[in-house]
């Protein structure tokens, strides 16, 4: 096996010895544009879907009352962190293993990657299952409202069949996202999305669940989704290379997943997490803390709406360049990166001046009262930088999980959002007084860093090595390429 190895890694990029110096054209260049556009665009759509699912809800619940929007809003909010968030991190161990293994050629090996993290993302649904059990609990220790805390603690628990939904769901995502398959994607969730809308009003206001009934829609919603990507799976042709039979050779790759699942789920949840750090923060502000809030609850609003059209940039970038590495092929990833980059920096640079051209209608959106609408427009400025920051930052960091550099990019979320954004906002906003404006800039500091850091060790990759490197773990354990049978 060993020799059949180094006869399959040596020599693959024997032919690209002068590939760094050859000249990226404007045809190769506009090629691989067109190409991440092609995966990019509609991911747009299956990413934003997958987010508003949760804010149908909670806007409708918002119309039983303060109690059950102020409960349902904390319910959500925490088990974002704590859950969804986690879920979404593992899942992204995915896009390096299967991205290389189908870049490979490995499509037996594919399949059963994919059935390894969906039993994985499972397993670990079970712990933070319980943990969302006594949220409640939890919530009335760190000196939460009683009544909120315990109603929020009920809506928790409802929505735990929407954990198990939503992990099997990103293990299908990556299933389909890996292979550059975006129709099946794209269909399923538009005809959930439907579906939710209807089902979610039916829930809440006509089934007699009320809030209850939100966190069942949500559920049912991500199931459904799940199921009806698993029975395109089964029944397309477009799938068959890629199907796998169900056996025990799932359970053989348990530990190379959860190798890179951790430091993904770290990177994905340091990120995550700091800005909620920020958002709480806000609340000890003085003279009032309820303005500040609600600021940093509209900028953290904005950014992650937004976000939906890098984070797609960043999966097109993350399949692009796993499965060139994967193919053995260093030339293709680097230029995918690069193209990336480009498309990721103009996208960056139009979106953020609309935000900047918009700064004196922006509060009008999301308030009525003066004194938010002005504080909007001062943020604006500031808001844009955040939006250029993260534009870049979202493709980054799916360069960065197509190549296999979880565990780096934990090291750059620590020390660039822990080490610098959350003690400079702390210092900007309570030393200098600069409030509100000095907790965003502190943590688009973060954002700054992280990308720059980023920047530097991708222009330092030799991709000749990340190309070898990824041959290496697709063939070491390569699966007998049996017919596929899909149980």
């Amino acid at each position: 096996m060993e020799n059949d190895l180094q006869e399959k890694t040596t020599g693959l990029v024997d032919d690209e010895e002068d590939d760094d110096r050859i000249r990226l054209t404007c045809r190769v260049f506009f090629k691989e544009v067109k190409e991440v556009c092609f995966v990019a665009g509609p991911m747009v759509a299956v990413n934003s879907s997958t987010f508003f699912l949760q804010t149908i809800a909670l806007m409708m619940v918002g119309h039983l009352g303060k109690l059950a929007q102020s409960s349902t809003g904390v319910a959500i909010s925490l088990c974002a962190v704590t859950g969804f968030s986690v879920i979404f991190g593992l899942a992204s161990a995915l896009e390096t293993l299967c991205g290389q293994a189908y870049g490979a050629k490995q499509y037996r090996k594919f399949g059963v990657q994919i059935q390894t993290g969906i039993f994985c993302l499972l397993l670990c649904c079970i712990p933070l299952s319980l943990f969302w059990l006594n949220l409640g609990r939890v919530l009335v220790l760190l000196g939460q409202d009683p009544l909120i805390a315990r109603e929020a603690g009920k809506f928790a628990v409802c929505l735990i069949p929407a954990l198990f939904g939503y992990a099997t769901l990103q293990a299908l995502v990556r299933y389909y996202l890996m292979q550059s398959l975006i129709t099946p994607l794209v269909f399923c969730s538009s005809f959930t999305i439907c579906f939710h809308v209807v089902f979610c009003w039916t829930m809440v206001f006509k089934s007699g669940l009320g809030r209850f009934g939100g966190a069942f829609a949500i559920g049912t919603s991500y199931w459904l989704n799940a199921i009806l990507l698993a029975l395109y799976m089964k029944f397309s042709d477009s799938c068959a290379k890629t199907r796998a039979p169900i056996s025990m050779e799932l359970f053989h790759g348990i530990r190379d997943f959860f190798a890179l699942a951790i430091p993904s789920a770290i990177m994905a949840c340091l990120q995550w997490w700091s800005y909620e750090v920020t958002t709480l923060l806000a609340g000890l502000l003085r003279p009032n803390p309820q303005l500040e809030t609600s600021i940093l609850a509209v900028c953290v609003s904005m950014n992650v709406t937004i976000y939906s059209v890098p984070e797609s940039i960043g999966s097109a970038a993350s399949t692009r360049v796993s499965n060139a590495l994967g193919a053995g092929n260093p030339r293709a990833a680097r230029v995918s990166a690069l193209c990336s980059r480009i498309l990721a920096a103009c996208e960056a640079l139009l979106v953020s001046s609309i935000v900047f051209s918009c700064r004196n209608v922006l509060g009008h959106v999301f308030s009525n009262e003066p004194e938010v609408i002005e504080y909007v427009k001062d943020m604006a400025p500031l808001l844009a930088v955040s939006v250029f920051a993260d534009s870049l930052q979202g493709c980054l960091t799916g360069i960065a999980r197509g190549s296999g550099w979880q565990r780096i990019g934990a090291y750059v979320n620590f020390g660039a959002y822990y080490v610098i954004g959350i003690p400079l906002s702390l210092i900007l906003a309570f030393l200098v007084h600069l409030r509100g404006k000095g907790l965003w800039l502190g943590i688009t500091s973060g954002t700054i860093c992280q990308v720059i850091v980023l920047l530097i060790i991708i222009s330092c990759t030799d991709w000749k090595k990340e190309a070898k490197r990824a041959r290496e773990r697709t063939l070491k354990r390569c699966l007998p390429q049996d017919e596929n049978v899909w149980i």
